[in-house]
């Protein structure tokens, strides 16, 4: 099987390499169990290999296998909860494998390719859908995620070799410490929710896929849809989700911001990568 080449850094670590290796049998095993005919895999993967399949009766579907990890540890639970509205159905799971049967987007193409004020508008109607009320367990708690960046992202600012100045660093944790105990209402949020995971469909125009869930307050939500890249990348046009998102959903925006400027700044360093469109996010965020 040909393997994309964003599953690659997977090779760094024995628990990568035996999960890659092992991955044509469990695509197998998966085909078997659900009487599947099974394509290529999807050109785009980073922690999960996606494969579009034929069922028996001729019905379309998605095969996912995950590396597992935090961040995907409940998101067959997560599309449960949500069964459809709004977000991509599970059809079945093979927990032992961290392997999904899952409705197929058609034709498939990212919210990402739509114009920024369009996908924006999409967005926007998207998250009171999702926001289903949730509590930790079975979800991982927003404050339990808070407190784990907390406890690495000094360090790897400083592996990294201090690559952007530590009043960011400093202005996140303090964040993301005065947010976690002063939550509003738990519900389920989507911690990616970018135009990348959002896909055209026919059942409805657009689902959501990817959830990496999280039990939280609603304004952690807006974060990732604040520093979307494809949704524009300036101060300007930033600052401006922010405050359109917040006063659309009623929000407050002032805890808005914190969860993004935290959350952003703990996600900036990626392996001792630093990226940089996060810090410009971050840098706009503190001064907004």
């Amino acid at each position: 099987m040909d393997l994309p080449s964003g599953l690659d850094w997977l090779r760094g670590s024995e628990q990568g390499r035996a999960w890659l290796d092992a991955l044509p049998d469990v695509v197998d095993a998966c085909a078997a169990r659900w009487g599947l005919s099974v394509g290529r895999p999807f050109p785009y993967a980073y922690t999960s290999l996606a494969l579009p399949a034929v069922r028996a009766g001729g019905a379309s579907a998605v095969v996912k296998v995950m590396f597992p990890g935090r961040e995907n540890e409940h998101e067959a639970l997560a599309l449960r909860a949500w069964d459809g509205d709004g977000a991509v159905r599970l059809l079945d799971e093979i927990p032992e494998l961290h392997a999904l049967l899952l409705e197929r987007c058609v034709p498939g193409t990212p919210l990402s390719d739509a114009a920024p004020k369009t996908a924006l508008a999409v967005l926007a109607g998207m998250l009171p859908r999702l926001w289903k009320p949730a509590s930790s367990p079975p979800f991982r708690a927003l404050a339990d995620e808070a407190a784990w960046w907390a406890s690495h992202l000094r360090q790897h600012w400083m592996e990294a070799g201090r690559p952007f100045e530590s009043r960011l660093v400093d202005a996140a944790l303090d964040a993301l410490a005065a947010l976690s105990p002063t939550q509003g209402e738990a519900v389920l949020l989507h911690q990616d929710l970018h135009g990348a995971n959002v896909l055209a469909a026919e059942r409805e125009p657009w689902l959501a896929i990817d959830p990496k869930p999280l039990a939280g307050e609603r304004e952690f939500g807006l974060a990732p849809i604040v520093r979307s890249t494809e949704l524009g990348h300036s101060r300007r046009e930033v600052l401006g989700r922010l405050d359109s998102l917040a006063s659309e959903l009623g929000l407050d925006r002032e805890r808005a911001r914190l969860w993004c400027l935290g959350q952003t700044v703990a996600w900036s360093i990626d392996g001792g990568t630093v990226l940089d469109e996060h810090v410009d996010v971050a840098r706009w965020l503190l001064d907004g």
